[in-house]
């Protein structure tokens, strides 16, 4: 796994070394065993390279046989042993066994089109020397960010991570305030938009091509329409055929010439992803991986511990305090050059400091979820339908009583978990799951912000709309999340997380065969009978402790309610206390007051929105002040 960046100039002004050499530098984290760049003519390209296949052979940036096609690169290929054979037939001669000279070559024989047959995670882009042309692309499920930002006079920079990019002296450091309202409504800002003005995001499955100063952006992958149930083997007869195809993905995912394991939470899908690795090499040679906290509302090691004794692996634990957890807050957004809600990027980075003690990649469990209708939202989908169904009396009630819950910090209480069904539960669809993963509300960022037209949760409506009709309600919910929660807030927080401390992680539910099995299966193989995940905890059934099955899903979570009403309180009370928000002038001092007060009493549980609030300023005083 690597860093990348780069730039064209239009009307052939010559590339400045300087400047891609400063852009590539501040990816260092991303790719501690080298850097690399290439500079000819108006293009440049630079890499920062993490050593995974051919760590003798394959530095970047790379070319083909005559120097004409060039490819600085992020990721992996799972299906390149495939390739190559094929592209050797047709004369092309491989100087390294590296994945990334299949993708130089694969590009001379099929133009843009060569991203079609590519399994992997990936961003790069490809210099074509004779026609002019840079080509962007990024992987179907997003696994790897890709920035870009048109320049003046008809060039375009790209980048890894926004980072990058702010180093081109043609690109401003300037907030976009329609996507400060996007960060607050979603935790994340979604592609194609970043946090900074004139910059954005290459989408998950597009490709992007600039040619003679012109730029093209098209989607090259959409995901396949599910199978009525009446084409489609029984439920009972898909089981093993399924596992099968899991265990095929685990095994594509494990190539590596350097150290690999697994991180274990627990959880069924790590769980599965450790259990199709045992079946593949010896389990005493599989290294596992899990972190535990002090508090025992928030620690899941000890059944990561025993899927780990269940399977024989090798296994890794190790118990932080959660001091060590919030003392992570200034480093992290030091890196995170995007404001960033989901407060489980902490443990996330906690665990993979952990991992690369031993290993340089890691398998993961991510994708299950959004694949296979894995979170507690897709439950309470029903669950809505029904509330919406009785008299608006009994709504109120019901709204209530519940109002009258005490407030209960632990993680996934109950009164947390029927105060944010409320949330959402009388919206539409779309919007009740996001109101339900997201911090505030559209009415509600009218109350916060102090200049706020932007109508977020109206183009949130209308991202939905635009997607494939689905077969059902289950199937149009997992498509949004597909395209917009899990790239851009699971896939995100994994990749910043880990590649800040230089480590590789994969994710074998999201290979690209996998999904096309997975997206093509009915709704109820996903969601039926009162049962998530419903094929893949049929097939690792046995496989796996049976305790683990049914066990409710939690997430990697973080005791942040508590610490914002104890240990972060000083650090609440600096970067969003009034004399510093009247001088930001971006919120509105009163509404963020009552919400601090509200949390310390303990009358409202404001752990979401101030956590958010919290990580912006964080990130704003990092990088705008």
């Amino acid at each position: 796994m690597c860093g990348i960046a780069g730039f064209v100039n239009g009307q052939d002004r010559p590339a400045d070394r300087g400047v891609i050499e400063a852009m590539t530098a501040v990816l260092a984290r991303r790719g501690p065993d080298g850097s690399g760049v290439h500079v000819a003519g108006p293009v440049a390209l630079g890499h920062r390279r993490l050593s995974i296949i051919d760590v003798a052979g394959g530095a970047q940036p790379l070319s083909n046989e005559d120097g004409t096609v060039w490819v600085t690169y992020n990721g992996e290929l799972y299906n390149e042993l495939d390739l190559r054979p094929g592209l050797e037939a047709l004369g092309h001669r491989y100087k390294t066994r590296s994945d990334t000279e299949t993708l130089v070559h694969l590009y001379e024989e099929k133009g843009v089109e060569f991203v079609n047959p590519l399994n992997g995670m990936f961003a790069l882009a490809i210099w074509d020397e004779p026609r002019g042309r840079l080509v962007l692309a990024r992987d179907r499920m997003g696994q790897k960010p890709l920035y870009y930002a048109e320049l003046p006079g008809g060039g375009l920079a790209f980048g890894s991570e926004p980072k990058a990019l702010l180093e081109h002296p043609q690109i401003a450091r300037a907030l976009d305030p329609e996507s400060l309202a996007r960060y607050l409504f979603y935790e994340y800002i979604p592609a194609p938009y970043s946090i900074w003005r004139g910059v954005r995001k290459l989408p998950r499955g597009h490709v992007l091509v600039w040619e003679r100063g012109a730029v093209r952006v098209a989607r090259y992958w959409s995901p396949p329409s599910p199978t009525p149930e009446s084409e489609i083997a029984p439920f009972e007869q898909a089981v093993e055929p399924f596992w099968s195809a899991f265990r095929e993905a685990v095994g594509r995912h494990r190539r590596s010439d350097v150290p690999l394991g697994v991180f274990l939470s627990g959880g069924v899908d790590s769980s599965s992803v450790a259990a199709a690795l045992c079946e593949i090499a010896p389990a005493a040679n599989i290294h596992t991986f899990s972190i535990g906290f002090e508090d025992p509302s928030f620690d899941e090691s000890r059944h990561a511990l025993e899927v780990a004794r269940f399977l024989g692996t090798n296994h890794h634990a190790r118990t932080f305090a959660v001091e060590q957890v919030y003392e992570l807050l200034p480093e992290v957004a030091g890196w995170l050059d995007e404001p960033f809600g989901d407060a489980s990027i902490l443990p996330t980075h906690l665990l993979s400091r952990f991992a690369r003690e031993s290993v340089t990649v890691a398998l993961g469990g991510d994708g299950a979820d959004e694949l296979m209708a894995g979170y507690p939202t897709f439950e309470a989908e029903r669950a809505a339908r029904l509330y919406r169904g009785l008299p608006r009396p009994a709504r109120a009630l019901a709204e209530a009583a519940v109002g009258r819950l005490p407030v209960d910090h632990r993680n996934f209480s109950f009164d947390f978990k029927l105060k944010q069904f409320l949330r959402g539960a009388a919206e539409p669809l779309p919007l009740a799951h996001q109101r339900w993963l997201g911090s505030f509300s559209g009415p509600e960022l009218s109350r916060l912000l102090i200049d706020h037209d932007f109508d977020v949760e109206a183009e949130h409506v209308a991202l939905d709309r635009a997607l494939p009709a689905a077969a059902d309600p289950l199937a149009r919910s997992l498509a949004l999340y597909q395209e917009t929660y899990l790239p851009e807030d699971i896939l995100t927080k994994v990749d910043r997380a880990s590649m800040a401390c230089g480590l590789e992680v994969r994710a074998p539910f999201l290979d690209a065969e996998l999904v096309d099995q997975i997206v093509r299966l009915p709704s109820s193989y996903k969601y039926g009978r009162g049962r998530t995940k419903r094929l893949l905890k049929a097939a690792v059934a046995g496989r796996i402790p049976a305790a683990i099955l049914d066990r409710p899903k939690k997430g990697f979570g973080i005791p942040a309610a508590r610490w914002l009403r104890g240990p972060l309180g000083p650090m609440l009370d600096r970067l969003l206390g009034r004399d510093r928000l009247e001088r930001q002038g971006l919120f509105q001092p009163d509404e963020v007051a009552r919400r601090i007060e509200e949390h310390r009493s303990g009358a409202r549980d404001h752990r979401k929105p101030l956590w958010t609030l919290l990580m912006f300023q964080l990130w704003h005083e990092q990088w705008l002040e």
